[in-house]
C-alpha cells in the first residue's frame, strides 16, 4: 500500500541504468533485505523485501524510481514492484512536522529466489529533484545465500502415504455404546410383556365372560340411527349377522362363521331352544343383511328398526333356554339322590 504526501511525487521510471538519471551521483549507504517471514536462513521461494529509507525529505521534492521488473528472471521473480510509504519526522508531533515539510520516505520491493545459490541483487537508485538541486542516491548492491532444505540421500527413504492414525478403543469409551444398547433392549423387551400382558389380559376378561354378554355388548354398538343411512347400512347389518354368528357357534356348536345363511338355518332347524316365531324372523334378518351387503338393497326404517331388537331377542331367548334346561338338569339329579 502507497501513502503518498500531496508535497511530494514519486515517479517509478521505465529506465534500469542509473546513468540514464541527470545530476550527480550520490553514494547512499546499504538498503535494506528483509524476509517476510523471519527464520535464521533464507530457503527456497522465501518473499524477501528489498528497499531504502531516506530521512528529512522536503516538501516539494519529486523521487524517481527505475523498473525492478528486469531484474527478475527464471530463478529471480519479481512478487511485487515498489511501494513507497512516507512519514512525517520531528519531535514534537505530525503537526510540527509537517509545517516543517519533512518527510521519512520508505520504499520497498518483494522478490523471491527458487533456485539455491548465491545472488546478488542489483544497486537501487533514487533519482531527487527538487527546486534548486537534482541527483541521484546510489544504494550499494546486496549479497545473500539462498538455501534449500538438505536432504540425506544415504538414509532417505521415500514412504507411502501414512492413514489415519488407529488408537486403541478404550473400556471408557466403551461404555455409552454398551449402556445405550442394554437401555433399548430393556426398553423392547418391557414393551413386549406390557403388550403380551394386556392381551392376554383381554383374551381372559373375554373368555371368562358369557357369550350373551359379548353378543349383546356387540349389538348395542349398532343401536344408533345413524347407521340407517344407506352409506352406512352395509356395516350395520355385516355388524348384526358377524355377532349373532360368533354367538351361534358358541352356543349351539355350529360352525356358522364358515356358513352361507341357508347352511346356518338348514342347521338350526327343528331346535327346540329356538321358538318358530323367533326362528323365521332371525332367518330373515339374515336374508335382508345378505341383500344389504351383496344386492346393494337399502333397507326400509321399518327393517332398521326391527334388526337389532330381533338379533337381541335371538340372543336372549336361546340363552334363557339353556338356563333353563340347566336348572331343569340339575334338580333332577338332585331328586335321583
Amino acid at each position: 500500500m502507497m501513502k503518498r504526501a500531496s508535497v511530494i511525487s514519486i515517479v517509478v521510471l521505465c529506465l534500469s541504468a542509473v546513468q540514464t538519471f541527470a545530476g550527480g551521483i550520490v553514494p547512499a549507504g546499504k538498503p535494506f533485505l528483509r524476509q517476510l517471514t523471519e527464520r535464521d536462513s533464507i530457503l527456497v521461494a522465501d518473499w524477501l523485501e528489498y528497499g531504502f529509507e531516506l530521512d528529512s525529505v522536503s516538501a516539494g521534492v519529486s523521487i524517481g524510481l527505475q523498473d525492478f521488473s528486469e531484474a527478475s528472471n527464471d530463478t529471480l521473480t519479481l512478487v511485487r514492484n515498489w511501494t513507497i510509504d512516507t512519514l512525517p519526522v520531528g519531535k514534537t508531533g505530525r503537526r510540527h512536522a509537517k509545517s516543517r515539510g519533512l518527510y521519512r520516505l520508505r520504499g520497498s520491493v518483494i522478490l523471491a529466489a527458487f533456485e539455491e545459490g548465491a545472488y546478488e541483487l542489483p544497486q537501487i537508485a533514487v533519482r531527487r529533484v527538487g527546486e534548486d538541486f537534482i541527483d541521484t542516491l546510489l544504494f550499494e548492491p546486496v549479497r545473500f545465500d539462498v538455501k534449500s532444505i538438505p536432504v540425506d540421500t544415504a538414509t532417505f527413504v521415500i514412504h507411502d502415504i501414512k492413514g489415519p492414525v488407529r488408537y486403541p478403543l478404550t473400556f471408557v469409551e466403551v461404555i455409552p455404546y454398551a449402556a445405550g444398547a442394554l437401555l433399548l433392549a430393556a426398553l423392547a423387551f418391557l414393551t413386549v410383556w406390557l403388550v403380551r400382558k394386556r392381551m392376554d389380559g383381554r383374551g381372559n376378561d373375554v373368555a371368562d365372560e358369557p357369550s350373551y354378554i359379548v353378543a349383546l355388548r356387540n349389538l348395542d354398538r349398532f343401536r344408533d340411527a345413524k347407521y340407517w343411512a344407506p352409506d352406512k347400512q352395509k356395516a350395520m347389518y355385516s355388524g348384526i349377522t358377524d355377532t349373532l354368528r360368533t354367538y351361534i357357534e358358541d352356543r349351539f356348536g355350529v360352525n356358522a362363521e364358515e356358513m352361507t345363511t341357508a347352511e346356518i338355518f338348514s342347521a338350526l332347524e327343528g331346535c327346540r331352544d329356538i321358538a318358530e316365531d323367533l326362528f323365521l324372523e332371525t332367518r330373515e334378518l339374515f336374508e335382508l343383511s345378505d341383500f344389504v351387503k351383496f344386492a346393494k338393497h337399502t333397507a326400509s326404517d321399518d327393517e332398521n328398526k326391527r334388526a337389532i331388537p330381533t338379533a337381541v331377542r335371538f340372543v336372549t331367548s336361546t340363552y334363557q333356554s339353556m338356563l333353563d334346561a340347566q336348572a331343569a338338569e340339575g334338580g333332577e339329579e338332585a331328586a335321583s339322590n
